[in-house]
């Protein structure tokens, strides 16, 4: 890269750092850390969900996907986000803002307890925290795949250095850094991503041989299920899709319980929905038409900074990095505050009771300590990513496979029609989901995406469902959780404060 290339990528790395110590002013107490103490306005929420809910995978493993297969990854990773986000802006954004406001909850596992019991609670929160760090581990892989590319850094340093930045903003800002990192992020990649498809079309001769390119890719890039893509693998993708963007993410559930009401979320999760449906679109399309412009790639992967570099001016390839990196910094320092509120708020004053009473002094400090090892730990695991499958093989095989048994009885759990679905029923599904995830990926030892993808999923709802309905386990707490989060009545519940087993004061 060019001196300006590395002026404009220094000059986001440093606007995002002051972000975070702007943001720091706003911070008093555990839930400004982790809710922005409601006070956050609803198309920020809206753009943050949408932000935080892809990383720099898009650029790597989904423009492999692009380059490899063409339109089917907008087909089967980007429209089940756009449906399950919009379902959710009448199902699930409400709930998750009136559990804030009714029960004064920071974390989104933190009402388990009273609709289930601490071990259910306890069994979600340990294996969902483990998850996110492989989660998050795919995203520092594939942004420092991408300063490879650009830079020629090692992939060590390209974590460490991502990691690094990410890392110290969101520790001092909390959820408000998140959430303007996000708007600032999606300001630069917009602009980066627009310039690109310009430069792309322009490379084909405008946009009168766009049919005359389309024809020229390979077969089957056109079509909308290809390869290992089946109608089978959309399906389960769309009901994971369903849960895990409506809170099996926890990081999202932050966004529609930081919002001031309800109605405010379901505007915030519509725009997110609305975002979905659009902007993969833009960012992708270079990358379909990759096998034209850039014909016999060994490494697909790669397509997109390739291209970049290629076309684009100087100083536009810096923010086009920029760009890539927004993604990445946005979904790791989201899914690390999320995983700081369950383990503060959830997981350790369940095993100490020095931190059932935490001042919020205390509290606030314990927040950011749990930032820390949570991003230092998964950037120990991005190391290994390779070995792990790479980034796609992550994202898709392991956290779209386990997310099913995480999230299904913390979602169900919501609603009315599921109260009688108790703690039983929440411990069974979880476990033999996820047992369902490793008989098929390790003993069988299926290649099947679809197999792989569904079976925890199906196991977990059947379960659940089929437990609750057989063997019910009628709740007083159950019931009024859920007659509350449904309510259209907005003001305080009747027991505002939630068991002292699971929150922590301030």
């Amino acid at each position: 890269m060019a001196w300006p290339d590395w002026a404009a990528l220094g000059g986001y790395f440093l606007v995002m750092l002051l972000i975070g110590f702007w943001s720091h002013r706003r911070i008093t107490t555990v839930s400004d850390f982790f809710t922005s103490g409601g006070r956050m306005p609803w198309w920020l929420s809206g753009i943050s969900h949408h932000m935080s809910g892809y990383s720099a995978a898009v650029f790597v493993a989904y423009a492999a996907v692009a380059y490899s297969y063409g339109i089917t990854i907008y087909i089967w990773a980007f429209v089940p986000l756009a449906f399950a986000t919009a379902v959710g802006a009448f199902v699930f954004a409400p709930r998750w803002n009136r559990l804030r406001i009714k029960y004064d909850v920071a974390s989104p596992l933190e009402y388990l307890a009273r609709r289930y019991n601490v071990p259910t609670q306890q069994a979600l929160a340990w294996s969902g925290a483990l998850l996110k760090v492989f989660d998050v581990a795919a995203k520092w892989a594939s942004a420092a795949i991408l300063l490879n590319v650009f830079t020629g850094l090692a992939m060590p340093v390209g974590i460490l250095v991502t990691g690094l930045v990410t890392l110290v903003y969101c520790t001092v800002g909390g959820l408000w850094a998140d959430a303007l990192t996000d708007f600032g992020q999606f300001v630069v990649q917009g602009i980066a991503a627009l310039t690109m498809l310009w430069v792309v079309i322009d490379q084909i001769g405008g946009p009168g041989q766009l049919g005359a390119t389309l024809e020229k890719l390979p077969d089957g890039h056109t079509e909308p299920l290809v390869g290992p893509y089946t109608a089978g693998f959309l399906t389960a993708y769309v009901v994971i899709k369903l849960f895990e963007y409506n809170g099996g993410m926890w990081n999202l559930a932050q966004r529609y319980m930081a919002t001031d009401s309800p109605p405010a979320a379901k505007r915030s999760a519509l725009l997110s929905a609305s975002l979905y449906l659009i902007w993969p679109a833009i960012i992708l399309f270079p990358s379909v038409l990759g096998p034209v412009i850039m014909p016999g790639l060994e490494k697909p992967e790669q397509v997109y900074a390739l291209m970049a570099q290629d076309l684009l001016p100087v100083g536009l390839v810096g923010l086009t990095v920029a760009g890539m990196f927004s993604h990445t910094m946005a979904m790791a320092s989201s899914d690390a505050n999320a995983i700081s509120s369950v383990v503060v708020r959830d997981i350790l004053p369940a095993v100490s009771r020095r931190a059932r009473a935490f001042d919020p002094r205390t509290g606030l400090l314990a927040g950011r300590i749990c930032t820390v090892v949570f991003i230092g730990a998964s950037m120990v695991v991005a190391l290994q990513a390779e070995a792990l499958g790479g980034p796609l093989g992550i994202i898709v095989a392991l956290v779209a496979a386990v997310m099913g048994p995480i999230s299904i009885p913390m979602l169900l759990g919501l609603l009315p029609a599921f109260r009688r679905c108790g703690a039983k029923a929440a411990l069974i599904s979880w476990a033999c989901g996820l047992a369902g995830y490793v008989i098929v990926k390790y003993v069988i030892e299926s290649t099947d995406q679809t197999a792989t993808v569904a079976t925890p999923l199906l196991t977990s709802l059947v379960l659940f469902v089929g437990i609750g309905f057989l063997f019910p386990e009628p709740s007083a707490a159950a019931d009024e959780i859920t007659r509350a989060v449904g309510s259209d009545d907005d003001g305080p519940g009747p027991d505002a404060t939630p068991e002292p087993l699971v929150r922590t004061t301030g």
